[in-house]
């Protein structure tokens, strides 16, 4: 089988393309591949398939295993692809994901795409949408114990959920044991991934994340849409903003014509290779 390794500044994932592939079993193929000593390495796996409703289908595995909705830094990765591998010659296109159809604007430089702005759509904030066990219509800077400690959270769904913490500082937390916390908390039923941010000013965030099946990743392109979003609602940013994460920086824009997250960011190719 053939697969592409590729990232979205460190977020990285091996990509199968299912117009020539077939894919048995897809959880346990994430898992093998995932594994960054006896397998290839990644943060999970991403099929390219068909789709009947838009341009193309992706469906994305956690390391673990699990079944992801969504995945921003992913589906860049998913339009460099189909560009650069002639599965399209158009410059917007759209994608079917768990979490609805996105529309892609590639950027291309010497007939490669070197960058792509996503429409992440519309946040979404009521408890049963995240899902979160929380009272009210929205879960926006609500307190949550975690290990004897209260955080302030707030919640948004960008295709899938997030919890966002605001912190004095993000370096030195211990994510490989504060992160599964957070993760498997009751309050979130179908677990949770979290962004750990700090607000250097009304313009720039600084994140880690620890994100639902894989554990902390150098980036999360929802993550990075939820952290601003949640920052806008907690008053400490403007609409647009760049997220500075371990991996690289994400733009992103809440347009209030209609609603939308826009995310830009690069997508890159590691290198190509073959199954036995």
């Amino acid at each position: 089988m053939n697969f592409t390794k590729m990232h979205g500044i460190g977020n990285d994932y091996v990509y199968v393309n299912c117009f020539q592939e077939t894919v048995e079993d897809p959880a346990a193929l994430a898992v093998q591949v995932s594994d960054r000593h006896f397998g290839i390495g990644s943060d999970g796996l991403i099929l390219i398939r068909p789709s009947e409703k838009a341009d193309f289908k992706m469906d994305m595995y956690n390391a673990d295993g699990s079944r992801g909705e969504m995945c921003g830094n992913g589906i860049r990765c998913v339009a460099k692809y189909v560009y650069d591998h002639g599965l399209t010659d158009k410059t917007r296109i759209s994608v079917e994901t768990l979490g609805g159809i996105k529309y892609l604007d590639l950027t291309v430089a010497d007939g490669r795409v070197s960058r792509v702005k996503v429409n992440m759509g519309e946040p979404a904030f009521a408890p049963d949408q995240i899902p979160a066990d929380f009272p009210g219509d929205r879960v926006v800077d609500c307190p949550l114990t975690v290990e004897q400690e209260t955080y302030r959270i707030t919640c948004v769904n960008m295709g899938n959920p997030h919890a966002v913490v605001f912190l004095d500082q993000v370096k030195d937390l211990d994510l490989e044991k504060l992160g599964p916390k957070f993760e498997n908390h009751p309050a979130f039923p179908s677990r949770i991934n979290t962004e750990f941010i700090k607000v250097l000013d009304r313009s720039n965030l600084e994140m880690r994340v620890w994100e639902r099946g894989s554990g902390e990743t150098l980036a999360c392109g929802t993550g990075a849409c939820a952290a601003a979003v949640a920052a806008m609602l907690n008053g400490h940013c403007e609409r647009k903003v760049t997220v500075h994460l371990l991996g690289g920086d994400l733009e992103i824009f809440w347009d209030p014509a209609d609603n939308c997250v826009y995310m830009t960011g690069p997508a890159a190719t590691v290198f190509e290779g073959r199954l036995a």
